[in-house]
């Protein structure tokens, strides 16, 4: 009898007397002039699930929106909800309008359409439900109810009806509720009702939540209630939203290990890694030139970067948290993350080396309940020494890393027989990515530029350099060569060029070298020149990302990132006609911190002017008091990019 009670009350949160809460509930919660920022207001979004013993979750939404201008009423004219079919049920109950004059609209629900979801390089089959609001005007309100049930991941389908919307850990439960919005919202509530033998675990991140814990006979009701939660603002390169936003994670997996033993289980279950005559005939091949352990590691894991191409196409068995078989993904030479992950790991069981599946969150930071916050799959393998050692193929295609230092400061899971902890990846020191730059040039006394640079570098910096060429067709290498002095001067043009065999990466890092002249290049004046350094004003800034940023920001409330850890080594040399001086004729800056540090000169003897900049930047992911520090020597680096020298007729 309670079960059906409460499934009533599911059903409709508002009871018998829905459209006077509604219409009450739209009286309290304001218009445009209490939020004069805002295009839309939830006035309740609420969350109700029933967890089954098997896992199985089944959830009732009910929201009801308050379009405040015209930008809201854009926004809220079609509702869109995403779902796979392989994993997840939904359907829209009901779509009903509140018509600011009283009137109420009920949509016809059987006008909803379902279609393929809009998909770029993943087509796993992922599909939209989206029913038509049609016209509103200011405070009109919409509310929706919706029931769905499984999860956000495929495992395998062909499977008896609702039981392909089990967890793939069965028996388990989890989630990740988010608390923040880009709308503002009057109240949101989530409620869990669970058999009272789940050891459901939850923390509450970034905030304060309001809470209670009822017991229920067999089962438990757990309830989350926030209220006036505001949108946040947005700061340039800051961390991922849900690193820093109220969110609620809960999850009946007893820990992080129970977790890693479960994913190594399935996919050796499932002969995942199994080999073939023929892969073991191509590991052989590939590993003709390797030397030692760490050559075949390196040749392997190349090779499975290199050679599979990234495309996602639904394939059957194997989604989700069961790795294709190795032997498909080495016929297809295609397949997502986990594909370039799982063949990687069968090339090295051929070889006779032990390895495994990881799991991984790119972006996001992982917290310690043990939900599945994982977005990308990854191999490890264990070296003679008993250590375990990271391999990221997707990662790193034409790279000369094994392990993209892109992915530092990153929570992973090993999927192993011993079973693993969550652990996090090291920061990649600065020296590890180099961008080493020198060069000299002659300002002629028409105002013409000439001169050569070289650069070159190693780990993401010298992946950064050739992408010149390996981010287009081999056709338009030289064109992509020249854009990037373009971009520094519309009229530079290429004299002579060299660059070292973008193919033959894993032998050398790429090393460019142009002689190159730049007609009208600086401005003359009667009794002096203006002109930027073309090297420190940043050329190749690919390669430097944090010329790039916005320095606007004063102070930061949340962590900031960067693409990678990185050191910059340049010298540039530049001849000045005779009879001109620089008006600052030498400068020096010391700048020392834990983010990032500069050492940088500029010196004038006779007609020459050397500048000389050493730079690092120490980590990917940053505090918010870091900032000062981070910008700071940014700054000193982009000096001659944003004041030019001025040189004075003597």
């Amino acid at each position: 009898m309670k079960k059906i009670l409460f499934f009533v009350f599911l059903i409709s949160t508002l009871s018998i007397h829905a459209d006077d809460a509604v219409r009450q509930a739209l009286r309290n919660s304001g218009n445009a002039a209490k939020y004069p920022n805002a295009n839309v207001l939830v006035v309740f979004d609420s969350t109700k699930v029933e967890v089954a013993e098997n896992g199985l979750a089944k959830v009732n939404i009910h929201q009801l929106f308050k379009v405040l201008n015209s930008k809201g009423i854009l926004d809220k004219r079609v509702i869109k909800v995403g779902y796979d079919p392989l994993s997840a049920y939904v359907k829209i109950l009901s779509a009903t309008i509140y018509k600011k004059n009283g009137e109420i609209i009920s949509i016809d629900t059987s006008l909803i359409k379902d279609y393929p979801a809009p998909a770029r390089a993943i087509y796993w089959g992922a599909r939209e439900k989206m029913i038509e609001i049609g016209y509103l005007e200011p405070e009109d309100a919409i509310e929706i109810k919706m029931f769905r049930k499984g999860f956000t991941y495929a495992l395998l389908n062909d499977e008896p009806e609702d039981e392909r919307y089990i967890p793939p850990m069965r028996g388990h439960f989890y989630d990740i509720v988010p608390f923040w919005s880009a709308d503002p919202v009057k109240e949101k509530t989530y409620i869990v009702r669970i058999p009272i033998d789940k050891n459901l675990q939850y923390e509450f991140y970034n905030g304060e939540i309001r809470s209670s814990v009822i017991r229920d006979g067999e089962e438990m009701i757990y309830t989350f209630t926030k209220t006036d939660i505001w949108p946040m603002k947005a700061e340039p390169n800051m961390v991922a939203w849900s690193d820093v936003a109220p969110k609620l994670l809960l999850s009946t997996s007893p820990d992080w290990k129970a977790k890693s033993l479960w994913f190594y289980k399935v996919n050796e279950d499932y002969g995942s890694f199994e080999t073939t005559p023929e892969i073991s005939a191509k590991v052989s091949e590939i590993l003709r030139p390797a030397r030692n352990e760490l050559d075949s590691i390196s040749l392997l894991t190349h090779w499975a970067a290199d050679e599979i191409r990234y495309s996602g196409l639904s394939m059957g068995e194997g989604e989700g948290y069961t790795l294709h078989k190795g032997a498909m993904t080495f016929a297809d030479r295609c397949g997502v993350c986990k594909d370039k992950a799982g063949m990687l790991i069968t090339l090295l069981r051929a070889a006779g080396f032990e390895s495994y599946a990881a799991m991984t969150m790119a972006g996001e930071r992982i917290e310690r309940i043990p939900a599945d916050q994982f977005n990308h799959s990854v191999t490890v393998v264990k070296r003679r020494n008993g250590d375990y050692m990271l391999l990221d193929p997707t990662w790193v295609p034409f790279i000369r890393e094994l392990w993209s230092s892109l992915e530092q400061q990153q929570g992973y899971l090993m999927g192993i027989p011993e079973g693993a902890d969550l652990q996090y990846t090291p920061i990649s020191p600065a020296d590890n990515h180099p961008v080493i730059i020198k060069g000299n040039s002659k300002i002629l006394t028409d105002g013409t530029l000439e001169g050569w640079f070289e650069i070159t570098g190693e780990g993401q910096s010298e992946a950064a350099i050739r992408s010149v060429f390996t981010g287009v067709a081999r056709s338009e290498w030289e064109k992509s060569l020249e854009n990037e002095l373009l971009r520094m001067h519309p009229r530079a043009q290429i004299i002579e060029k060299y660059y070292s065999n973008p193919d033959l990466y894993l032998q050398q890092p790429i090393t460019i070298r142009i002689v190159y002249r730049i007609p009208h290049y600086v401005l003359l004046g009667d009794s002096n020149i203006i002109f930027q350094p073309l090297l420190a004003s940043g050329i190749f800034q690919r390669a430097q990302a944090q010329l790039g940023m916005n320095l606007d920001v004063e102070e930061r409330a949340y962590p900031f990132r960067d693409r990678c850890s990185r050191k910059l080594q340049l010298v540039e040399t530049i001849e000045i006609p005779t009879g001109y001086s620089a008006i600052e004729p030498t400068y020096y800056i010391n700048i020392i911190g834990d983010a990032a540090t500069i050492k940088a000169s500029m010196q004038t003897q006779d007609n020459q002017i050397t500048i000389s900049q050493t730079a690092s930047y120490n980590k990917r992911i940053y505090q918010a008091d870091e900032w000062s520090n981070f910008k700071e020597v940014v700054k000193a680096q982009r000096k001659f990019k944003d004041y030019p020298l001025i040189l004075k007729k003597l």
